[in-house]
């Protein structure tokens, strides 16, 4: 990709605050009109600045249509990870992204998850991006962070919550999982927290 002068980087950053901004705002990511009308562009400019946001991967688009499918740490689909707020909630594509919007929203928050994404519920008390009452939970990334544009889909889809590292490898084992890193709970949370 070609280098981006610093007028289109503003463009660029300014699509994706409003993306944000909307996602804290009404817990949903608005329609494709109303985010090009606050910008004052064309649907036409706004698709192609989605485009570029994602070569850039400041989201993920739909494979098929130039929509937001994620917007960091936002999901516009369903997940297995919900984080609920006093006046909206919000699917997050992992724990990791849970704990951000967290911190995005502020306040107490809740977030509801599965261990391993399995039969077990778990709910996390966070308080300004801070969980509270700390549980012995350990967030497993199976892929390091590093490569997670490798496959963002399968990365975000494998960092999830357990209860020890001997879960997760026994976890890793049944489902022929590669194990990563288990990372503690506040500590993945002041990552998510930068």
């Amino acid at each position: 990709m070609k280098d981006i002068d610093q007028n289109s980087m503003q463009e660029l950053a300014n699509v994706h605050a409003i993306l944000i901004q909307k996602f804290l705002e009404t817990g949903r990511l608005p329609e494709a009109r109303h985010i090009a009308a606050s910008l004052d562009i064309t649907r036409l400019e706004l698709t192609e600045r989605l485009n570029r946001l994602s070569d850039l991967h400041g989201l993920v688009l739909h494979p098929h249509t130039p929509e937001p499918w994620v917007v960091h740490p936002f999901s516009a689909t369903p997940t297995p990870h919900f984080v609920e707020g006093r006046q909206h909630g919000w699917w997050v594509p992992c724990i990791w992204c849970a704990l951000g919007v967290a911190q995005l929203a502020g306040g107490m928050v809740r977030i509801h998850t599965r261990l391993g994404a399995e039969s077990e519920p778990v709910i996390l008390d966070v308080e300004d991006g801070v969980p509270v009452d700390v549980e012995d939970i350990v967030i497993h990334f199976s892929i390091p962070p590093r490569n997670a544009w490798n496959n963002v889909h399968r990365h975000c889809s494998l960092v999830l919550p357990f209860r020890s590292e001997v879960d997760i490898v026994k976890w890793c084992e049944k489902h022929g999982q590669s194990y990563g890193e288990a990372v503690p709970l506040l500590t993945t949370a002041k990552l998510a927290r930068r």
